[in-house]
């Protein structure tokens, strides 16, 4: 298996045609297929079905495209550790951030980066935690902001902030409560939240099993923080959730949040890294920064709801 191999695998993925993939490799198609034939013979299995509108991954090809992506991703960052050595940090990173914390993370970072970090190539993908995971074990992306659930020990992990949850709502609701709203309240409460175990629905099912309370009243499991909007907007529900993912629509008044009391409902955010794959010097400065960031975002109250959470590195 060689590297060239990968690179073209990964080309034919993504532009769905040899002739195409070709092209952009700079090889001919021939010579493609030949190497791709190789890399096919090599594992054991094809990586490909041929169909009349291009090629399309097999299950196999779809299992390899991640390792594929990551293999690549790591010689880059070992090139770029050497080139770094004794000079600025420079080369590209991968963060992952949550849905629900890029509306307040996503932007802020890549301002930063580009203004202290100008040699780093900042690429920032955002998905469910679910989902990034994987990522970040197999080294697909080389930082992600997760959730601590008590499940993260197989990753390096930096405390960023605690987040309060409140509950949020269409504000012309004639029921929707007008001050502090307690967790037996919030919990009878039409509720929409993302699908179990994603984001805070464990954190909210968690909370009640300790308290006595009976579960969520969930009407939607919806994932997806602008189908989730759509619905609150609708008048369709409520949600548990920090502000910041929705921060927009409650400064317009459009919808309403009130903090949840007895008890205080918090998630914490932390920054983690693979513990069996090198950080290059690119992604070790973006770490720093996004700490320090977090960080400061909380002190200037730009993060609402969000408390820092001062660790260690």
């Amino acid at each position: 298996m060689e590297l060239r191999q990968l690179r073209y695998f990964i080309a034919i993925a993504r532009c769905g045609s040899f002739s195409k993939a070709a092209a952009e490799v700079f090889v001919a198609q021939s010579a493609l297929s030949h190497q791709l034939a190789q890399l096919e013979a090599d594992l054991g299995a094809p990586l490909f079905h041929r169909t009349r509108r291009g090629v399309e991954l097999t299950d196999a090809g779809r299992a390899f495209l991640a390792h594929a992506t990551a293999i690549l991703r790591q010689v880059e960052d070992a090139k770029a550790s050497v080139r770094n050595a004794e000079g600025e940090p420079s080369g590209k990173v991968v963060f992952g951030i949550p849905h629900s914390a890029s509306n307040a993370l996503a932007l802020p970072l890549l301002q930063a980066v580009r203004r202290e970090l100008p040699k780093v190539e900042l690429e920032i993908t955002e998905e469910l935690t679910g989902n990034l995971v994987p990522q970040l074990r197999s080294g697909q992306i080389s930082l992600a902001v997760l959730f601590d659930d008590g499940t993260l020990d197989e990753f390096q992990s930096t405390p960023l902030l605690d987040e309060r949850l409140s509950l949020i709502g269409a504000a012309d609701l004639a029921a929707h409560p007008k001050k502090a709203v307690t967790l037996k309240q919030a919990l009878a409460l039409p509720l929409i939240l993302p699908a179990h175990p994603h984001g805070v629905r464990p954190i909210i099912e968690e909370a009640a099993r300790r308290h006595g309370l009976p579960p969520p009243n969930v009407v939607a499991d919806i994932s997806s923080v602008s189908i989730l909007r759509t619905m609150l907007l609708a008048g369709l529900g409520y949600t548990l959730l920090p502000v910041m993912p929705l921060q927009n629509d409650i400064a317009a008044g459009t919808l309403c949040a009130v903090p949840v009391e007895r008890p205080v409902l918090t998630r914490r955010l932390v920054l983690c890294a693979s513990k069996h794959i090198p950080l290059s010097a690119a992604s070790v400065a973006v770490a720093r920064l996004a700490i320090s960031l977090a960080e400061g975002l909380c002190a200037e109250r730009a993060w609402q709801g969000g408390e820092s959470v001062r660790a260690p590195s």
